[in-house]
């Protein structure tokens, strides 16, 4: 098993082994920098009137910055520097996940649940609290966070364009400290990943398995030559799968088994609904997509087909999820799922379809909590249904 674990992590080592980037006759991530950027990182003009991605008015500049989103306050502090490159706004999905994993697994022990009496032994339910707690430091910050820094490595050249005051292409961090945050953040959720295994007492390393194969996905997703979000089909399933597939799996995995084929194949029926959710990311960066030859599915499809895509995905794959919780007689969890899909499709009618690129961020924040606690009423369901051996 020692000489599977290496021999997987000297194939990651070879994944990032030096080697030139032929596109703008940039060096790949494994090539440490000869000389860290000062000031601007690219020479040339950014077309900040396409999206100039300025400081939030309304005050909340610096809590922007501190989450990685628009409208970002400019920042010198370096460690405020890499907190927003990891995206914490982003870390929330990863997390949510890992709890419906745990709740799918029907194996995670309270510290005194209030609705079980046989339920309430409190060393079990701190010890459950304490592994979820680190498989959602390991999805968040961690495995999270380092996908977050290599996307902005490699999509430097588009947020020059999109959000040119975003660090790496502000040159408010040098190449060197950008490539040293992936590198910890890579290797420390590995380390991680495989400490969970052994705290789990897992026969094979499932957790660093599939910390290894999320930690490769995201990085052909953003890196040349294979640079998955250069096709919007592969580049949104492969985002969706790693928001919902992966964490899910891995909550599971640390309380229960991952033994039947339903707890692959639901993860990956969701992952498709997150496609949609991925493709509402697109919308704001149509033009420096298109600029850098980048086929999201916006570009692809232009803004109407995507839209409908978005919303099919989201909305097919969650009615095809409700009728089987009701072919194996659940019932009314069927129903509550059905019930959240409801407010989904309005906000799809009212928000999404009317206006996608004004409407993103508000029909995110307004649409998104039903898919989410719908992701959880069918985890728990999962967790309590009785299978027949």
């Amino acid at each position: 098993m020692k000489l599977l674990v290496a021999a997987t992590l000297i194939s990651l080592a070879a994944a990032f082994s030096p080697s030139a980037n032929i596109r703008n006759g940039q060096t790949s991530l494994a090539m440490i920098p000869k000389e860290k950027a000062t000031g601007a990182y690219f020479p040339f003009e950014s077309k900040t009137e396409l999206n100039a991605n300025k400081e939030a008015d309304d005050g909340s500049g610096g809590v922007r910055q501190l989450l990685g989103v628009r409208g970002a306050a400019q920042e010198t502090n370096i460690w405020k520097i890499r907190l927003q490159l990891t995206k914490p706004v982003t870390w929330i999905p990863l997390v949510w996940g890992v709890m419906c994993g745990a709740a799918c697994s029907g194996n995670y022990h309270w510290i005194w649940n209030p609705f079980d009496e046989n339920d309430r032994n409190v060393m079990l339910g701190l010890e459950d609290a304490a592994k979820g707690l680190t498989a959602m430091i390991l999805a968040g910050p961690f495995l999270t966070g380092y996908t977050q820094t290599i996307n902005d490595w490699y999509d430097r050249e588009i947020d020059a364009i999109n959000e040119p005051n975003r660090p790496i292409p502000s040159g408010a961090i040098s190449e060197g400290d950008v490539i040293a945050q992936i590198w910890v953040l890579l290797i420390g959720g590995l380390a991680l990943s495989y400490g969970l295994d052994v705290w789990c007492e897992h026969e094979f390393p499932i957790n660093l398995a599939l910390a290894i194969f999320g930690s490769f996905i995201s990085y052909i997703y953003s890196a040349p030559p294979l640079k998955l979000k250069q096709n919007g089909w592969a580049g949104n399933y492969a985002l969706g799968a790693s928001y919902i597939s992966l964490p899910w799996w891995c909550g599971q995995a640390v309380f229960g088994e991952l033994n039947r084929p339903v707890f692959w194949i639901l993860p990956i029926l969701y992952s498709i609904a997150g496609l949609g959710i991925a493709i509402v990311n697109d919308f704001k960066s149509i033009e420096g997509d298109r600029e850098m030859g980048l086929e999201s599915l916006p570009v692809a499809f232009g803004v109407d087909g995507a839209k409908y895509i978005c919303a099919g995905s989201l909305t097919i794959t969650q009615l095809g999820i409700a009728a089987y919780l009701a072919t194996i007689g659940e019932t009314p969890y069927a129903i509550g799922l059905l019930a959240l899909v409801i407010p989904q499709v309005y906000f799809q009618a009212t928000l999404l379809l009317p206006d996608p690129i004004e409407n993103d961020v508000k029909y995110q924040a307004s649409s998104q909590p039903f898919f989410i606690f719908g992701l959880l009423a069918t985890c728990i369901c999962l967790g309590h249904h009785d299978f027949v051996a």
